[in-house]
């Protein structure tokens, strides 16, 4: 058995006997009681805090320059002035500019909207568009979404006579633009309760300042709100839960024409609608207006109040979001020819001429996730380039950017999503650095993908009612996730494909029990799973309705060979044997003993052939076929002690580490090798 594992480490939470009795005694069905206790909720009382969906909204003004950003706007409405808001080509800006628009026209303001080309004039506020809108006669804009980090653009705006007020959710640098106000949550001086608003939350704060009536005004435009807030990934908690839940209830019932014409459009209904159906069918359609230089069908889609031509619209951006999976493809094949065969990159830095701007982020977000790094996409335009990077692992965008900031000629974003512009004689030298930065916050070897498991269950809790009850848990989506579960040691008893081959179907068994399954994307010879195979599953529970019956079934995550003896994942200081800062205590750790050495060896010469796969699985298949406890460290070790002796090869490609016996050599002095001497050697100093 070779799996595949998507994930290098699978964290599983305890849940704390006490802790699921009382939330248990509450109401809470035994399966969501072991979540909520899991997820570090000791109380019902803490329980209904963090699923609360109806939670007062904070006070608008608690935010930083709010009452100077609601006074300028309020003066031009009542003098006459013509208002621009200006917002970013995502979802997130769109909703904004669509709120805030709406809302200014509704009260009487003149107001104009206006969304800059992504790849004329690129992101944020910038001189094309202050000259266009002055050239208008506007006396005020009003940035949404954008507008944090242009320091240059306020002074424009104010040699042309034009105030400025931004309102912004991404992080702040060391010097803020000189606007009439700034309004982000992120500013240092600043005290708002929720630091994690959407740039359209931001936006309707100001509303909500204007109006003076929070809860009104969010029953006019809670689904913008919501549309935004998830599309962006803000955690669902605080007050995005209540914008996200309102929302959700807005957009089933949805009056606004173009709406309704897109979830017909794409087959979302009033009964499957969900943070998951946004995320992953609403929000890519809305977002390929941005993408392919179409923003206008977007904002149209919003705010038109005619259904035929809605149904156009709707139509059209559906269009688009196939020519844009197209392109995506087409630029994914060509950066992964661009990669290194041979080595697992720390950080991937690629440019090329004829990449479209609008594309690269969600190819960079792939690239990310499959590479297990953070990624860096340029699109050159003769001696310069944009650039869209997408993290992974927790590693810092925005502080990395700041830190190569000398290199660069703007950038902007957060931890996890950021963008830049860079001359291109300074690609190479960013690609050296970045790379080393990313060098210094991983560990070479070590499983980078982490999956949360709140809990393993068995299977008397897969229950259709116990499923049922997890709607409590509902809006899940970032920072209140969708119940991960795992559970041990279940018998491959079926397989199949399905989806004209592009999916697995599966039937498990666990003593009586028989639980189907399903693995999105995954095939038998991609997952490399047989008949028989014993394996832990990592799943999100849920419910398969066919033919008016309901069963059910798990969608898994991932699949890892089970074992009967400890495996930790942990390096334990591996990577530091070569470069003399291993520790006497981590060397005793990594020293194998003789008889861990002998059950590596015999493995690896009952397997027989060479081996190339994640180095935790294989750790993980040493330890079910000998029954004897090991660590991915000491495999490394093991592995680097019969290499320096010439009994196998042992290369690392990319995720994966290659290996293959040495034809005619299976006797050696393992006291000769180098790694062995060193580990001795600090050991006993």
């Amino acid at each position: 058995m070779c799996i595949a594992l998507k994930y290098g480490i699978w964290n599983v939470s305890e849940p704390e006997r006490n802790a699921v009795n009382s939330l248990v005694d509450a109401g809470y069905s035994p399966l969501t009681a072991m979540i909520l206790s899991a997820r570090g909720m000791k109380s019902p009382d803490e329980a209904r805090s963090c699923l609360s969906c109806d939670s007062p909204l904070p006070d608008p003004f608690l935010m930083t320059d709010m009452d100077r950003a609601a006074g300028r706007v309020g003066l031009a409405m009542m003098r006459g002035e013509k208002i621009a808001v200006f917002g970013d080509y995502d979802v997130d800006g769109i909703t904004s500019t669509c709120l805030l628009t709406e809302f200014l026209r509704r009260n009487g303001a003149d107001c104009v909207s206006y969304i800059p080309g992504r790849l004329e004039e690129g992101y944020g506020l910038n001189p094309i568009a202050i000259h266009q809108l002055h050239s208008e006669g506007v006396k005020l804009i009003i940035t949404v979404d954008c507008g944090i980090t242009a320091v240059e653009e306020a002074r424009l705006c104010a040699e042309l006579g034009i105030d400025l007020v931004i309102t912004d959710h991404h992080e702040c640098k060391e010097q803020l633009p000189d606007a009439i106000a700034v309004v982000d949550p992120h500013r240092p001086d600043g005290g708002y309760p929720h630091m994690t608003l959407s740039g359209v939350g931001v936006a309707f704060k100001l509303a909500a300042a204007l109006c003076g009536d929070q809860d009104a005004l969010l029953e006019q435009c809670a689904d913008l709100v919501c549309l935004g807030t998830i599309a962006d990934v803000m955690p669902l908690c605080g007050e995005n839960r209540v914008f996200v839940a309102r929302g959700l209830e807005l957009i089933r019932k949805t009056r606004r024409p173009g709406l309704a014409a897109l979830m017909k459009e794409s087959g979302c209904t009033a009964d499957n609608i969900s943070a998951t159906s946004i995320s992953y069918i609403l929000a890519p359609r809305i977002n390929a207006a941005g993408r392919m230089e179409q923003i206008d069908l977007a904002v149209e889609l919003f705010l038109t109040e005619d259904p035929r031509r809605a149904e156009q619209l709707a139509k059209a951006l559906c269009d688009l979001n196939r020519q844009r999976q197209q392109v995506e493809s087409e630029i994914y094949n060509e950066a992964v020819a661009m990669l290194p065969r041979t080595k697992s990159p720390e950080a991937i830095v690629l440019s090329a001429e004829s990449w479209h701007q609008g594309v690269v982020g969600i190819v960079a977000s792939r690239l990310a996730e499959e590479y297990c790094c953070p990624t860096f996409l340029i699109c050159l335009d003769g001696e310069h380039g944009k650039a869209s990077s997408r993290s992974f692992g927790g590693f810092n965008l925005f502080a990395a950017l700041t830190e190569l900031s000398e290199l660069l000629e703007s950038y902007g974003g957060h931890e996890l999503a950021a963008g830049f512009t860079i001359s291109k004689k300074n690609i190479e030298e960013f690609r050296c650095r970045m790379c080393s930065i990313a060098s210094n916050f991983y560990s070479d070897s070590a499983p980078r993908t982490v999956l949360d498991v709140d809990c393993m269950v068995t299977p008397e809790l897969l229950t259709v009612r116990g499923i049922d009850s997890l709607e409590s848990l509902e809006p899940c989506g970032t920072g209140c996730p969708k119940p991960v579960l795992a559970m041990q040691k279940l018998v491959v008893d079926r397989m199949g494909q399905v989806g004209n081959g592009r999916h697995m179907r599966l039937r498990l068994r666990s003593g009586h029990h028989t639980i189907n399954a399903i693995y999105f994307s995954a095939t038998p010879e991609t997952a490399s799973i047989e008949l028989g195979d014993v394996v832990d599953v990592a799943f999100n529970p849920q419910i398969n309705e066919f033919r008016g019956e309901r069963t059910v079934q798990m969608n898994v995550l991932d699949i890892r060979p089970s074992c009967n003896a400890p495996c930790s994942p942990e390096l334990n200081g591996y990577n530091r044997i070569r470069t003399g800062s291993l520790t006497r205590e981590e060397a005793t750790a990594l020293l194998p003993e003789r008889a861990t050495l002998t059950t590596v060896w015999r493995y690896l010469d009952a397997v027989g052939r060479p081996i190339c796969e994640d180095p935790l699985c294989l750790c993980r298949k040493i330890v079910r076929w000998s029954g004897r406890p090991l660590g991915l460290g000491q495999l490394l070790t093991c592995l680097d002690i019969f290499q320096d002796v010439g009994l196998l090869h042992f290369t690392r490609r990319h995720k994966d580490i290659a290996v293959e016996l040495t034809f005619g050599a299976d006797k050696a002095d393992l006291n000769l090798s180098l790694t062995m001497q060193t580990l001795l050697r600090l050991k006993e100093s």
